[in-house]
């Protein structure tokens, strides 16, 4: 009896396709399109590149599918700090979208991001963030008791 093992990846070879990738943001954010989706992650992955910096971002950039890491390595980081909420506010700005639509537009990218970083990657890369990242991955914002 042969063992039979998934195929492995390499850095920077993701085990999902773009397309697959936009296929799973179709149906976790019930958009209606293909093409919806695609503008979707564009906007989110471009938002989310001005963020991340350091090794969680090189790292990151590894596990997206290659044509998500351009659009995502394609940004400047940012210098300032912006918390999760002010990123949904600057992402509705930047897309002239409702806020509700842009937190809907977050949540839908970063669910799937959330599961192509891995959870040890993805608790480095919210332990850079300032507060309010963990909800829109889809995790729980756990704080210290004073």
């Amino acid at each position: 009896m042969q063992s039979q093992t998934a195929p492995t990846t390499t850095a920077t070879e993701s085990a999902v396709s773009f397309v697959q990738m936009l296929e799973q943001v179709r149906y976790h954010g019930a958009y209606p399109t293909r093409e919806r989706a695609e503008e979707v992650v564009t906007a989110v992955l471009a938002a989310l590149g001005r963020r991340i910096t350091g090794e969680e971002r090189v790292e990151l950039a590894t596990r997206l599918p290659r044509e998500a890491a351009r659009i995502f390595a394609a940004q400047i980081p940012a210098t300032d700090s912006m918390t999760g909420w002010a990123f949904v506010r600057d992402l509705a700005t930047r897309t002239g979208g409702t806020l509700a639509t842009a937190r809907w537009d977050v949540g839908s990218v970063l669910g799937v991001v959330a599961r192509l970083a891995g959870p040890a990657l993805l608790d480095r890369v919210l332990a850079q963030l300032p507060s309010g990242y963990a909800i829109l991955f889809g995790r729980a914002e756990l704080t210290q008791a004073a």
